[in-house]
């Protein structure tokens, strides 16, 4: 099992999951971090850090698209470890249907 972080996190970005991780298995995007499955100890301590609840254990059904995308992604994007601030404008994309087709940047985050 790993974890995933899925389509909420799209232009939310909160970065609390970061700290937590002992393993420094995230990577950041433009406007999304991922997980690297191949990292992720299954430890789950991230999945309660996250506001905008979007990382989920891949136990869960219908995943499959984020596994891809979150394997992809964390080999392209740089690894972040240090929380900054959130998007200014980040509560207001919480809960925000089709966030995906919408917004999705395959653009590299500043990492650490």
């Amino acid at each position: 099992m790993t974890y995933l972080v899925t389509d909420n996190c799209i232009k939310c970005k909160y970065m609390d999951c970061v700290e937590v991780c002992p393993v420094d298995c995230f990577y950041e995007g433009e406007n999304m971090l991922v997980i690297h499955p191949d990292e992720c100890i299954d430890c789950g301590v991230c999945e309660p850090e996250c506001p905008a609840e979007a990382i989920k254990p891949d136990t869960e059904p219908g995943l499959d698209k984020w596994l891809q995308v979150n394997t992809e992604f964390a080999e392209k994007w740089p690894n972040i470890t240090v929380k900054r601030d959130p998007p200014p404008d980040a509560k207001e994309f919480d809960g925000e249907e089709g966030k995906f087709e919408k917004y999705f940047s395959t653009e590299p985050g500043q990492g650490d």
